[in-house]
């Protein structure tokens, strides 16, 4: 009794068969690479300029693409060019807005040179010119400016639903009201058209 339990407890455990050498390896069919070795191969060498000049030479080169991409920015922003202008001027919407507004002459665009020749008027002409000014040639102004900024935007936006019902006409009115009271040098993106022609859109 004792003898039979000591055997069964001698014995091995049966081996695992060992595995053939001429067995195809399953998978891709090469070893993984180590962690380090992966990051040994994709991490970049820091090529630190070794003299002032070479540092100096690096930063005028930086400088200088930095300067020709702002001045490309710049000269698409004054073309109208849809890739670079602002949110504000983007669209076929806005585009209609600044070609009406820029084809036509209007009494907005000299509201800042009326502002100052009635400035210097009231401080150099006498009394009574300096109170006919300020009782009725300012608000004139201001009254004539205000109509003409109502009918421009009412005017806007009717042409841009009739051309572009897809499109939003959400503050193109405002947009149009606002550009007529730019000096006409001074607009961004730059006028397309001169006044008296029409809007090709």
């Amino acid at each position: 009794m004792f003898r039979r339990r000591t055997e069964t407890a001698t014995e091995e455990p049966p081996q695992a068969p060992e595995a053939d050498s001429t067995t195809k390896t399953v998978g891709k069919g090469r070893p993984t690479p180590k962690r380090r070795d992966a990051e040994k191969r994709n991490r970049q060498p820091i090529t630190a300029p070794r003299t002032r000049r070479e540092a100096l030479a690096r930063e005028r080169r930086q400088r200088t693409q930095r300067t020709g991409d702002a001045k490309q920015i710049r000269e698409g922003i004054a073309r109208g060019d849809d890739r670079y202008l602002p949110r504000r001027d983007k669209g076929p919407v806005r585009k209609l807005a600044r070609d009406y507004v820029d084809a036509r002459r209007t009494f907005g665009e000299f509201f800042m040179y009326l502002t100052i020749l009635s400035l210097v008027a009231s401080m150099a002409a006498p009394l009574v010119i300096r109170i006919y000014l300020q009782t009725f040639a300012l608000p004139a102004i201001l009254l004539i400016l205000i109509v003409e900024s109502l009918w421009i935007s009412n005017q806007v936006k009717k042409l841009a639903r009739e051309r572009h019902p897809d499109e939003s006409t959400q503050g193109v009115g405002f947009y149009a009201a606002a550009r007529s009271l730019q000096i006409r040098r001074l607009r961004m993106p730059q006028p397309r058209l001169k006044p008296g022609q029409k809007a090709q859109v």
